[in-house]
């Protein structure tokens, strides 16, 4: 996968879990950031589990799963 189809990936991914974790996105490049790391998080967790997400659905359901995931744990880190 090219690096155009990351950052499209990324910026979606971002948006969508900052819709679901707080109400709204963290801008363009903040969403970038928030679904690459969620991307690498949710290939992580995956692979833990044996799951395989194929596609562009596939990898934009991973980066979501992992961005939602990224950012509970940083809320979580926050209140502590």
């Amino acid at each position: 996968m090219g690096i155009i189809a990351w950052l499209i990936i990324g910026g979606l991914a971002g948006w969508i879990a900052g819709n679901i974790m707080r109400g709204g996105g963290f801008g363009v490049l903040g969403n970038i950031g928030v679904g690459v790391v969620g991307a690498v998080v949710g290939g992580f967790l995956f692979s833990l589990l044996g799951l395989k997400a194929g596609g562009f659905i596939g990898s934009l359901v991973t980066a979501v799963v992992g961005a939602v995931v990224l950012l509970w744990v940083i809320a979580k880190v926050k209140k502590a």
